[in-house]
């Protein structure tokens, strides 16, 4: 017969159970459920904006690099 013996957790393990608590606890909120399906949602508007923003960003670069070749005589440096 086998008795079970409960050996003291490591410091490693006791770490890793009170973050699975403290997971578990908060995951349980309805803050983080709300924020869950809003972010779910948002994601590719946020991803599309970005990209858009990106590309825009770029175009006035490129307008902006144009100019100053311009004013500088066709010297690039």
């Amino acid at each position: 017969m086998s008795e079970l013996v409960n050996k003291p957790e490591t410091k490693a393990e006791r770490i890793a159970r009170r973050r699975r608590e403290r997971d578990e606890k908060m995951k349980a909120t309805t803050g983080y459920k709300v924020w869950s399906v809003i972010f779910t949602i948002f994601y590719p508007f946020i991803a599309v904006f970005t990209f858009i923003f990106s590309g825009i960003l770029a175009a006035f670069s490129a307008v902006s690099r144009a100019f100053a070749w311009v004013i500088s005589g066709g010297k690039s440096y």
